[in-house]
Parts: structure tokens; C-alpha cells; sequence
């Protein structure tokens, strides 16, 4: 039987020849690990994305909802606004109702359709269009930086986290001036187009900021233009059967049908993205194995 190793017979092993670990190479890694990628705890639950979005999340919640109510209280007082508008005297009403229009619109206080219903019942057709244009043009810039200042980080995140999102979003606005321009002007033509809400969607999606006044300022006139109209020829007191009187039925199957060819378009451009994108995955998968 073989005899059982001795220290003289072991092979003598050489502590430099296992490469030692530096301290600043342990930094290092720690400093540059991904959070995202780090496994959840046992009985984790990973955030949803609304959680992740955090104060994007809820500054959309608060433009969905707060231009809803201001608008029936504006519609519920506008004689009195109405009045008090003239009273300051034709310029200067129609300059402070521009004004407002601004502030409260971009700040998501209240919707453009009341607001331009207002100019068309204080000020006329004419007059009114064009304050209310100034107001959704201003309005757009003034919600712009608020938005970016709350959401823009979140919804980048979310983005480089979601590759199809990512995908639809070049799609849709990053695909050349001439198609976002195209794009932006598309989601501000329907009369049912939350204003503040888009503002957050077309501001944390970087759309260019001269894309995004010029897309707002043309999709909005003609729903603009229509809502004062129908304000300018509303006798009397503000009831169901004058608007009824004064809007024409043509107009309800012009929304309904703007709104139904905006969502394909963007549907169509969004669901090519994403099948691009899992063609590519499904070749990488193919090549992977």
C-alpha cells in the first residue's frame, strides 16, 4: 500500500499564484451595481408601474380629474364670468380672459372646452377663437416644464426598463420631425383629448419643444373654434335645450369619428413597433441557442 502524504511530499503551492481581491476593486463593483438588477427578497412584491412612475403617476391622476370639476363650475358661474369679463371693458377683458386661460389650463385647473366656451359666449366668434387660442398655445407652455420637472426621470426609467414601450415611443415620436409633428397634431384633434394629460404624455416623451407648440396650436383651432362657435349662438340662459338649439348634429359624428381614426393610426403605428421588436427578440433567442 501506497504510503499517505507528507508535508515534504505535498507539491508546495505558491500564495501569488491565486490573484488576490483589492479593496478598490470591491468599491468599485458595489458603486456600479444596477439596483434594478438585483434579485427581490423571498416574498418580495416588485413595484408596479405605477409605483415606479411615483409623482408622474400622481400629477396624471390630478390632470385627469381636477379639469373635469373645474370645468361644470365654470359652466355652472359662467354668466357671472361672462359678466364680469365685460365689465372690465372689451380689451382688457379679453386680455385677462387670456390670461386666466393660461394659468388655470397649464396648471391643470381647467379644461380648454369650458374656457373657450367662455370666449365664445363673452366675446363672439371671432374674438373669442382668438383668445382662445392664445390661451391653449400659453397654457401648453406653461404646462410643459412642470410636467418634465415631475416626470421626466420616472418616465425615462420606465422606458429604458420597458423596451416595447420604448419602442412604441420612437415610433410614434421619434421617427423624424415631419411624423412626430404629424403625431402630436393627430392627438390634439379630438374634442375628447384630455389637454393637461396630453401635455404630461407629449412632454416627458421628448417631443421637441417647437414640434410641440406648432403640433398643439394646429390640432387644436378647428375643436376650438367649433366649441367657441357653438358658445357665440347660445340665447339666453345656459340650458340643455339652448345648446340643443345651437349645436348642430352634425358635429357629435365628427368627434366620434376623429376620435376612432386618431386611436387607429396610433394603434396601427404602435402595434408595428411592437411586433418589430419582437421579431428582433425572437431572432436573438433563435441565435442564442
Amino acid at each position: 500500500a501506497a504510503a499517505p502524504p507528507t508535508l515534504a511530499t505535498m507539491p508546495e503551492t505558491n500564495p501569488d499564484s491565486t490573484p488576490a481581491i483589492e479593496p478598490d476593486e470591491i468599491v468599485r463593483a458595489t458603486r456600479d451595481a444596477d439596483p434594478a438588477e438585483e434579485l427581490p427578497m423571498e416574498g418580495a412584491v416588485a413595484p408596479g408601474v405605477f409605483e415606479r412612475l411615483g409623482a408622474a403617476a400622481w400629477l396624471g391622476v390630478a390632470w385627469a380629474v381636477m379639469p373635469a370639476l373645474g370645468g361644470f363650475a365654470l359652466l355652472y358661474y359662467i354668466r357671472d364670468v361672462s359678466d364680469w369679463l365685460a365689465s372690465l371693458g372689451e380689451g382688457t377683458g379679453v386680455a385677462v380672459y387670456a390670461a386666466i386661460f393660461v394659468v388655470a389650463a397649464g396648471l391643470g385647473l381647467l379644461p380648454t372646452y369650458a374656457q373657450a366656451f367662455l370666449g365664445g359666449w363673452a366675446f363672439g366668434p371671432v374674438i373669442g377663437t382668438l383668445a382662445a387660442l392664445v390661451g391653449f398655445v400659453g397654457a401648453s407652455c406653461v404646462g410643459r416644464p412642470i410636467a418634465t420637472r415631475i416626470g421626466q426621470d420616472r418616465v425615462d426609467a420606465e422606458l429604458e426598463r420597458n423596451t416595447r414601450a420604448r419602442a412604441v415611443r420612437d415610433a410614434l415620436v421619434g421617427s423624424g420631425p415631419a411624423k412626430t409633428l404629424g403625431i402630436v397634431t393627430l392627438v390634439r384633434v379630438p374634442p375628447n383629448s384630455p389637454f393637461s394629460l396630453t401635455n404630461l404624455v407629449l412632454s416627458t416623451t421628448r417631443v421637441p419643444w417647437w414640434i410641440y407648440i406648432i403640433g398643439t396650436a394646429v390640432g387644436m383651432l378647428p375643436r376650438t373654434a367649433l366649441v367657441v362657435w357653438v358658445a357665440s349662438h347660445v340665447e339666453g340662459e345656459l340650458t340643455k335645450e339652448a345648446m340643443k338649439q345651437a349645436r348642430q348634429p352634425w358635429m357629435l359624428w365628427v368627434s366620434v369619428i376623429a376620435a376612432i381614426a386618431v386611436l387607429a393610426i396610433l394603434a396601427h403605428i404602435g402595434n408595428k413597433a411592437i411586433e418589430k421588436v419582437t421579431a428582433q427578440d425572437e431572432a436573438e433567442d433563435s441565435e442564442s441557442e
